[in-house]
């Protein structure tokens, strides 16, 4: 984690310590006049020692190194001027070189790059050597960077939601539906799921269900029940009979619902399981049931409520996703955070697995490069294409401009000491013979 932080913080300082296009500009500026300065003096000094050196002897050493400066830095400034422009705006060939080969030079940068930077052996090397995996992972267990990650992922989610188009998700929706729901026979398939089920004894449960809603509602709802066997019976029987008789044939369907639901082998539970067996077996081998399934399946088919359905479901699973994207305390935006934090986790621990990661991701890293490094490279090219020759001229000025003043530097003082060399020889020589 400490190895993480002071690496943020080293990233950060080189970022600070990288000058703006506007310092550049100001320390070129500062660097020209420094130059042009040395040259005036040089002139001044000429000026002076010229007249003098026949009547001052020592003046002949001084209008010598005077001289050898002027012309270092006027061949100097020449050489660098050339590399940007014309000389005095004079069209003089094998100058302003930049704007005139700037796409020549753009190439050659691109190449340099492919080959020196983008080659695989340097990437991979280059990954090897970091120990991507674990630096990822003591970043992703801080919880403020997994909600980092989170954040921007969310923000992305939304922007993605926005530009679906809803009827274009809902036809996928149906045409999904109709492909791995619709297409295929729905007899046998549900026939094998019951057959199971019954197996499994699992359809106890819903019978249960069943049976207890029905006694609740025949508990609740006697009335229901009426004059059902009463109306039933001859008209010469009294009235009060036909009340007594309701009044028992209800209380016994209603002991009978309770008696099969209280017990597990009733005949009546029994015969239930059996049927259900049977209809499982129907659904898988009876022609008949199959193509009755399949009638009701394509009636659903072709209802436009499978449309509306599809639409329906979009609708909810988008503004479902959307609040819960939106919101930092969603339950699943709760989860990608855990989840990255505990990925990082094993990452920063697990040895093993970080390898493995380190692997994919050089493998992977290989693969782009290997693949797209000339499309990567071609980046540079065409980018310094597009640039307008003046302005290409500028960029790369202000880049190394300030250096190559020290070359005009340079040369006014290697043209001082070359001038003062020179004379000094020669009146060296010229007092021996």
């Amino acid at each position: 984690m400490v190895e993480t932080t002071d690496a943020a913080a080293a990233a950060a300082a080189a970022r600070r310590a990288v000058p703006t296009d506007e310092e550049r500009r100001i320390a070129l500026r500062r660097m020209k006049r420094i130059a042009l300065g040395l040259l005036l003096v040089a002139a001044a000094v000429f000026a002076v020692a010229f007249p003098l050196q026949e009547t001052v002897p020592w003046m002949g050493f001084v209008r010598a190194a005077a001289e050898g400066a002027m012309v270092g830095a006027i061949a100097d400034w020449f050489a660098v001027t050339a590399l940007f422009r014309h000389p005095l705006g004079l069209p003089i060939p094998h100058t302003a070189i930049i704007p005139r080969r700037k796409d020549e030079i753009g190439a050659t940068l691109g190449a340099f790059v492919e080959d020196e930077f983008l080659s695989e052996s340097v990437v991979t090397g280059k990954l090897r050597s970091m120990g991507v995996a674990r630096r990822l992972g003591e970043w992703l267990r801080d919880p403020a960077n997994a909600e980092r990650v989170t954040a921007e992922a969310s923000v992305a989610g939304r922007g993605v939601l926005g530009l679906l188009g809803d009827d274009d998700v809902a036809g996928v929706i149906e045409q999904l539906a109709r492909r791995h729901l619709l297409e295929p026979e729905w007899g046998p398939a549900i026939g094998r799921v019951g057959e199971r089920l019954v197996a499994a004894d699992q359809q106890r449960a819903a019978v249960d269900a069943v049976l207890q809603k029905l006694e609740t509602w025949l508990a609740a709802h006697p009335e229901a029940f009426g004059t059902m066997v009463s109306s039933r019976l001859p008209k010469w029987v009294p009235g009060f009979v036909g009340g007594l008789v309701d009044d028992r044939a209800y209380r016994e369907v209603l002991a009978f619902a309770r008696s099969v639901r209280d017990e597990p082998h009733h005949p009546l539970r029994l015969a239930i399981d059996r049927w259900l067996a049977e209809v499982a077996d129907d659904l898988q081998h009876d022609p008949a049931m199959i193509e009755r399934i399949e009638r009701l399946k394509l009636d659903l088919v072709e209802s436009p409520r499978l449309r509306e359905f599809a639409g329906e479901v979009w609708d909810s699973v988008k503004v479902s996703l959307a609040a819960s994207l939106e919101d930092p305390a969603s339950e699943l935006r709760a989860g990608v955070r855990s989840a990255l934090m505990e990925v990082g986790a094993r990452l920063a621990v697990d040895e093993e697995l970080a390898a493995k990661v380190d692997v994919w991701v050089t493998d992977a890293a290989a693969y782009v490069v290997g693949r797209y490094r000339h499309e990567i490279a071609g980046v540079i090219t065409e980018t310094v294409e597009r640039w307008d020759p003046t302005e290409t001229t500028e960029k790369i000025e202000l880049q190394v401009g300030r250096d190559l003043q020290y070359i005009r530097i340079n040369g006014t003082v290697v043209g001082a000491l070359a001038g003062l060399a020179i004379h000094s020889i020669a009146t060296a020589i010229g007092a021996l013979v």
